[in-house]
């Protein structure tokens, strides 16, 4: 007997419908074909062990299993459960064919028959309702996250036994049902962390905040525990909410990677990744034989932070590059190719110096004279060109540390970040593909970084004073967009552009000595 079951396969975040075709007839060898891998082939042993310890088995028959399109490689275990149903369906143990072609199905098995949770259930279900399937079966780990899609069944289940007697028997089993509005509206995380937690930095706090509003990249330099890191940390409290899309979309991600927590539905708040310094590039932006995300997708919508900017592997950064400018990455290999999104504010940090201390208001640099060029000269200029906001940080005082005045709130500085936002937003409905001031191309910013007379003025005198490089004057323009943006002025005026150029540090021809 020939009948059909469905799993899927992931590609990049996105799901394809495998269909399973399994014929049972005379003869005792079983085989599975279609590009199947090491672990697909090993499901043998897996079902015929999980069926038994329940009462089924496999028969002892010739068995045919094709997994199609049979160009495309099947990776992984969770193809288990699709083929099994299959099997006992062709053997008649199953009884309702017609009703397990309406369901894709995907799970791993364990020898006693229990499910084991699987990555990218959310993509599955998208594609499952899109190509009009009734519903979805899936470990009941994975179940909340595959229910947040609307218009589709989905029904979590912890061991093979109910899945057969789920085909076998009629509505003695009710789906999972989530009400994703509900979820995300009311399920917002604190991250227990605040910007009110760090004491002084006034100006590191409103550089950040400027960051914030415009979406731009932002390198903060110092010494040792100066509070960088500390800072870095409580960007994304005051990052605008998650839209319900950008939530679904950062879900997506994370489940394809397998970062979703159980029997959870939706990613929240924001993503904040951290990658250690010895990270390699594949590591970083995604790929391997089999192509996974890397940091910078997991950071999609959030923030990126890079801490010991220079002790990076100089490859690991120039690949930072076309992202950057993309907000996504494509992994190509000899048979295929995946797209992954990564829109993220890229935050780094880094020493002045080698000793850390040039530059120290108490004390002394130790470097050899040259050594504090050469260390920042491992960034390279194509790189930092990408990063619009430079922000020297300076330790707080003993006595900044011990006073007791309350700083603003995360929540307060958020407000003001989510309504230049929003003027950004109204102004850029047109342009395709701007959302934020960073975003924001040479030819967009004649047309929306208007400056007057005075203001031009200004920007030359700094420029030539400063020794500032030709990268520099885009950049202030757009960090001054966004301080206009803050204070909600129409125009670009002086002091807008006063306090943009004190955030190009790196940039004048002084500041390494």
């Amino acid at each position: 007997m020939l009948v059909k079951s469905f799993g899927s396969a992931v590609q990049g975040v996105d799901a394809i419908t495998i269909t399973i075709e399994v014929d049972v007839n005379s003869g005792t060898s079983y085989s599975i074909v279609g590009l199947p891998d090491s672990a697909v082939r090993e499901a043998w042993d897996r079902i015929d062990t999980a069926l038994r310890h329940n009462s089924y088995k496999i028969p002892r028959k010739r068995v045919v299993v094709n997994m199609a399109p049979a160009d495309i490689r099947k990776e992984g275990s969770a193809y288990d459960l699709p083929i099994a149903v299959g099997i006992l369906t062709a053997s008649e143990q199953i009884t309702n064919p017609d009703k397990v072609s309406k369901f894709v199905m995907m799970g791993e098995l364990s020898l006693d028959g229990s499910i084991k949770s699987i990555k990218g259930a959310l993509p599955i279900a998208i594609t499952a309702r899109k190509e009009k399937f009734k519903g979805l079966i899936v470990p009941k780990k994975n179940a909340r996250e595959a229910a947040i899609v609307d218009d589709l069944d989905v029904y979590g289940f912890d061991n093979i036994l109910e899945v057969i007697d789920f085909f076998n028997e009629d509505d003695v089993f009710e789906p999972v049902r989530v009400d994703t509005r509900d979820e995300f509206f009311h399920n917002s995380l604190d991250p227990g962390i605040d910007f009110s937690d760090v004491r002084g930095q006034k100006n590191i706090k409103r550089a950040l905040e400027i960051a914030a509003a415009g979406g731009h990249n932002v390198i903060l330099i110092g010494p040792p525990g100066s509070g960088k890191t500390m800072l870095a940390k409580r960007l994304p409290t005051i990052l605008p909410p998650l839209t319900l899309h950008e939530a679904l979309e950062t879900t997506k991600i994370h489940s394809v990677a397998g970062l979703l927590p159980e029997h959870s539905s939706l990613v929240y708040t924001r993503p904040f990744r951290s990658p250690h310094h010895t990270i390699s590039d594949v590591a970083l932006v995604g790929g391997g034989n089999y192509p996974q995300p890397g940091e910078i997708s997991m950071a999609h919508n959030g923030v990126l932070f890079l801490d010991e900017l220079p002790e990076f592997k100089r490859s690991v950064l120039e690949v930072l590059r076309q992202p950057l400018e993309d907000r996504r990455i494509t992994i190509s290999r000899a048979r295929f190719s995946v797209d992954y999104p990564a829109s993220f504010m890229l935050v780094a940090s880094m020493n002045p110096c080698p000793c850390g201390y040039y530059n120290h208001p108490s004390k002394e640099c130790v470097c050899a004279p040259g050594v504090v060029q050469k260390y920042l000269n491992r960034i390279s200029g194509p790189l930092m060109d990408r990063i619009d906001i430079h922000v020297e940080v300076t330790p707080v005082p003993i006595q900044e540390i011990a006073k007791k005045e309350n700083a603003e709130t995360s929540e307060v500085v958020r407000y003001r970040v989510v309504r230049a936002r929003n003027l950004q937003a109204e102004r850029y409905k047109s342009a395709k593909g701007v959302h934020s001031n960073a975003q924001l191309s040479p030819k967009q910013l004649k047309e929306y970084c208007h400056i007057d007379t005075a203001g031009q003025n200004l920007l030359n005198k700094a420029m030539e004073k400063l020794g500032l490089s030709a990268r520099a004057y885009d950049r202030i323009l757009k960090v001054a967009r966004t301080i206009a943006d803050l204070a909600e002025s129409e125009n670009i005026k002086p002091e807008h552009l006063a306090e943009a150029i004190q955030f190009r540090s790196l940039d004048r021809d002084d500041w390494a000595g």
